[in-house]
């Protein structure tokens, strides 16, 4: 193959890359908010290693098809309230690593446990020019009642990202919000970091010990 052919080649390439990442930063939110839930609920019916509970296979699913997508900063940010302003630039960063992680362990709970579900997506309610909207959808479960689960989310250069979730109606910032603030008012902010990294080293120590995603409750 000529040189020629090849820089050709190479230049479609990286034109067609562009033009997907920049379809993709102008998705509508609920148009995300639905290819990221049917991307995820696919993979977590198909794989084998997820349905196993394979905590590597199903952190790789967490890490590629959800985090990419969640705004941990703002979401710490909201949960941790007016300390995150009195909070050192290394704080606020070791804090929203930590909660990052723990969130992380809940996120992979809950693929483990995927298996019949269905998701119906109600009709997004807002205007073309609001920065913030609500996504809300519903999990159909074979014998049970359906799980309201709704998102909140944030335009921003690089699209819509998801900074709170809602699950039968209580919000993930207002769940954390009470025991961030007394665990901040005992020992600080400080404190607070080290409460999160010995329940996430506790988690990855059971992960370790077993091979199996936690469920979700332990990793609250």
């Amino acid at each position: 193959m000529s040189i020629l052919k090849k820089l050709s080649l190479t230049l479609v390439a990286v034109c067609a890359l562009t033009l997907s990442a920049q379809s993709f930063a102008q998705e509508a939110p609920d148009v995300l908010i639905k290819r990221i839930s049917e991307d995820v609920m696919n993979v977590a019916k198909t794989d084998k290693d997820v349905q196993s509970g394979n905590s590597r296979r199903i952190q790789q699913v967490v890490d590629e098809r959800i985090l990419p997508y969640v705004d941990f900063q703002r979401m710490t940010s909201l949960v941790a309230g007016r300390y995150w302003r009195e909070a050192t630039p290394d704080q606020q960063k070791r804090l929203t690593d930590e909660f990052r992680s723990l969130l992380m362990y809940t996120y992979s709970g809950a693929i483990a446990q995927v298996r019949d579900q269905k998701i119906e997506y109600r009709p997004l309610r807002a205007d073309p020019s609001d920065r913030e909207v609500v996504v809300n959808t519903q999990v159909i479960q074979p014998r049970a009642e359906p799980i309201q689960l709704s998102y909140r989310l944030e335009k921003t250069p690089s699209g819509w990202k998801i900074f709170d979730m809602n699950v039968l109606g209580a919000w993930l910032v207002e769940t954390y919000k009470g025991s961030f603030a007394a665990e901040i008012g005992k020992s600080g902010v400080d404190g607070l970091i080290k409460t999160l990294s010995d329940k996430n080293k506790k988690l990855a120590g059971a992960i370790a010990k077993t091979g199996k995603a936690p469920a979700p409750a332990a990793a609250k």
